[in-house]
């Protein structure tokens, strides 16, 4: 169908009321205004069809939906999409990216949003592993001080963090580090000597290392079958992956060593936060201190009941005594040297954030 058909036009001559002939020059005037309201009609349904397209956020997360991490993002996807017209979508289970491959997928823009624990962070910034220094936060009072927006350690962290292109919208409680094992509980120096041990980071790497054992870096979703295979003797994490990964299958001791605070982060891309309106960055600040709050309130809770499965399935439970913790304390104190020196040493941001997590 020729341009002059859908506009109506069949001849190059048309018949005016009078039945006059309209001169060529009034035909290409009338047929160009046609072509111009043609054009305007379309880039205005275009213009309209973006104005209403929807916002969508996409979150990947390496852990199952059902563990406390997924059904916190449940809380957050509610608080937004009440508040605003962005559409959250969230692939659990390690869909779409593992835990590592978080960072670089949300940085680059890959994917709009997702939670990845804190010390993925650490290979741009090491000074973020400062709550996995061995026993350096060890109350829950000093976790919810140093994890609260706007903490002296948060300054410090998140402009840190989003310097990759990731920026920190809120934290995730995940709760205090402890050690699995079969047999042997791992509450003395000497139980760590020579064993081979999963690990989730590089300090935590460092901290059984001081102690005589070898880490192996293994990602949460591998960590069942790492215990299963035997690929290593013992592992840490925290009591609610015991839970939802079901890790009391394949391993019978949980030493409680509390060793380390262990923190997720949702992260946003940084040129997505951008492209939102005031009213949706509004939401989406709005609706994470909703979220943080929920999870960080119910953590003992969640710990407790991790705790209660872990027992209830035959798991043994050992709890470090008052000798047995400035043991391990002593042993490993070179780790917090260790990462004073690699952050910029004495005065330097690692020592900053040292002695601040101290004073809380």
């Amino acid at each position: 169908m020729s341009i002059l058909s859908i506009l109506g036009i069949n001849n190059l001559t048309c018949i005016s009321a009078q039945s006059k002939i309209i001169s060529r020059k009034q035909f290409i005037g009338d047929t160009m205004k046609k072509i111009k309201q043609l054009v305007l009609a379309s880039v205005l349904v275009l213009f309209t069809s973006a104005v209403f397209a929807e916002t969508k956020m996409r979150i990947t997360l390496q852990l199952p939906l059902k563990a406390h991490l997924g059904q916190n993002l449940l809380v957050f996807k509610k608080e937004l999409e009440k508040r605003s017209d962005i559409k959250v979508e969230i692939y659990d289970s390690a869909q779409l990216y593992k835990d590592k491959e978080v960072p670089q997928a949300v940085g680059s823009g890959a994917i709009e949003a997702g939670v990845a624990s804190l010390t993925r962070f650490a290979g741009t910034n090491p000074e973020v592993d400062v709550f996995y220094l061995p026993f350096l936060f060890d109350s829950e009072k000093k976790i919810r001080k140093a994890t609260e927006s706007g903490s002296k350690i948060r300054q410090v962290l998140d402009p840190a963090i989003s310097k990759t292109g990731a920026v920190p919208l809120y934290y995730q409680a995940y709760g205090s580090a402890v050690m699995l094992s079969n047999g042997t509980p791992m509450n003395t120096p000497a139980a760590f000597k020579n064993k081979k041990i999963r690990v989730f980071g590089k300090t935590l790497g460092a901290f059984v290392s001081s102690l005589g054992a070898k880490p192996a870096l293994i990602s949460g979703s591998e960590q069942y079958l790492a215990y299963q295979r035997g690929t290593v003797d013992a592992g840490m994490t925290g009591v609610s992956g015991v839970k939802s990964r079901k890790l009391y299958q394949v391993m019978d001791t949980l030493t409680v060593t509390n060793h380390g605070d262990i923190e997720f982060v949702l992260v946003a891309n940084q040129k997505w936060l951008n492209s939102l309106t005031m009213k949706q960055r509004k939401a989406v600040t709005e609706a994470s201190k909703v979220a943080e709050k929920a999870v960080r309130d119910d953590m003992s809770g969640i710990e407790a009941r991790a705790y209660k499965e872990a027992k209830d399935n035959g798991m043994k439970i050992v709890k470090l005594s008052g000798a047995e913790l400035k043991a391990l304390k002593k042993a490993s104190s070179s780790v917090i040297t260790d990462y004073i020196k690699r952050t910029g040493g004495k005065g330097g941001v690692g020592d900053k954030l040292v002695t601040a997590a101290k004073k809380l």
